[in-house]
């Protein structure tokens, strides 16, 4: 009797484990799914990301570059892009100096103002300008197979940046689309193009 009450704790002892083990699995299908219409490799899509959180910290050291100042850091397809505002031209060069290295990083485009950091309601502004490109972007239906997916959005003082491999054509309306929402200012293109 003793035996079969062991028999049926070992189960109910392992739930937890399977759970986690469940969760695991989930996630790794989450993160698979969402790079299934994604132009680049799962492992870039990794890397891409393990840059950009490595370049975060490696600003956030700089407590100059961090306290009333905004940098910005996207990376797509080992491209890191530099948006944001900075107090000074030297400031504006220390933060791509101390960026640079990252290993899977072919290029770096500094996009950073050297302009008084805006508050915070201009931040919120320019969340909400990314939020609607990417709408009008999710209603494009004028290029037959386009996945919004494969555009990074995002916005720096009423700027919008553009990362993505595109074609052409998508590269056409994409800047276009992004050009005709309210409250843009400027698009900077930073497109890559898949090889012939």
């Amino acid at each position: 009797m003793r035996y079969r009450v062991h028999f049926f704790l070992i189960p109910i002892l392992l739930l937890p484990l399977l759970s986690s083990c469940v969760a695991v699995i989930a996630t790794g299908a989450v993160a698979t799914g969402s790079s299934v219409h994604d132009r680049r490799g799962f492992g870039t899509v990794v890397d891409d990301k393990r840059i950009q959180l490595g370049a975060y910290d490696t600003i956030n050291k700089d407590k100059e570059l961090v306290l009333k100042n905004r940098v910005m850091i996207a990376v797509y397809n080992g491209v890191m892009l530099l948006m944001g505002e900075v107090r000074t031209a030297e400031l504006k060069q220390r933060a791509e100096v101390t960026v640079t290295g990252f290993e899977g990083v072919h290029r770096i485009v500094n996009e950073i103002e050297v302009m008084e950091p805006e508050g915070f309601w201009t931040r919120r502004g320019d969340n909400k300008i990314t939020a609607r490109v990417k709408l009008a972007l999710a209603d494009a239906t004028s290029v037959p197979g386009f996945d919004v997916t494969r555009i990074k959005v995002s916005t720096a003082h009423r700027v919008v940046y553009l990362m993505g491999i595109v074609d052409p054509q998508e590269d056409e309306m994409v800047t276009e689309l992004a050009r005709n929402v309210p409250g843009v200012e400027r698009v900077v293109k930073v497109f890559e193009y898949p090889a012939e």
